[in-house]
């Protein structure tokens, strides 16, 4: 349901974490590396020696960076990802990296404006980070007015609606579905989709919208 141009938010507080110093982040960084390739190895059932063999370093290399004794080179780490079989970016869980969050208290989602908003239709975004990070967006949509003027969406990405309150029929390309309190439905946003009648009123439910990596990198 969701179409990323037509957005109006206000009322949701962006958050930050706080910078590390570079110091700091390089000793974390460390760590985080270090008890990733031990964890990496013992579930694996690996001596250091066999370990090292596998991922071609040495056995002291390997001790050192078990112990976060070394800082690892790139070229180093993408071995380590080899031998042991798992990501590159496994190995750097751990590390703590400027994030965002958004907070938005109830009732201060901001009103979205789009086709349907005059025919008693409400939405209310719950939610969403900015640039590389916006993956994902929350709605909350409200239909308290069975106007015979239902919007049909299109958009990229896979959408989730989760029925709150009410009764509706929910139509996705040629597919009907009855939505009622706990039910989901889970659709391509390419399609053509959106209520075509709501049986009881207020109609509550939750839209939850994930974009493709495509969209986000534009």
């Amino acid at each position: 349901m969701s179409e990323p141009s037509d957005l109006i938010a206000a009322g949701s507080e962006e958050r930050h974490a706080p910078p590390a110093s570079t110091d700091a982040l390089h000793e974390e960084l460390k760590a985080a590396i270090g008890a990733q390739v031990r964890a990496a190895r013992q579930a694996q059932g690996l001596t250091i020696g066999a370990a090292a063999e596998r991922c071609g370093i040495s056995k002291a290399m390997l001790s050192k960076i078990e112990n976060a004794q070394t800082s690892c080179s790139l070229a180093t780490v993408a071995a380590l990802a080899k031998g042991f079989g798992v990501p590159v970016t496994s190995l750097f869980r751990g590390v703590a990296v400027e994030s965002e969050a958004v907070f938005v208290p109830a009732g201060h989602g901001g009103k979205i404006i789009r086709r349907g908003s005059r025919q008693g239709h409400l939405y209310e975004l719950l939610g969403s980070l900015r640039g590389p990070h916006k993956r994902m967006e929350a709605v909350l949509v409200t239909l308290d007015d069975s106007s015979e003027v239902f919007p049909m969406f299109q958009h990229a990405g896979t959408e989730l609606l989760y029925m709150l309150e009410g009764t509706m029929v929910y139509a996705h390309g040629e597919d009907t579905y009855t939505l009622r309190p706990g039910d989901a439905l889970q659709l391509d946003g390419e399609g053509p989709h959106g209520p075509v009648e709501l049986v009881r009123l207020p109609a509550r439910f939750l839209s939850v919208t994930a974009y493709p990596d495509s969209l986000v990198e534009q």
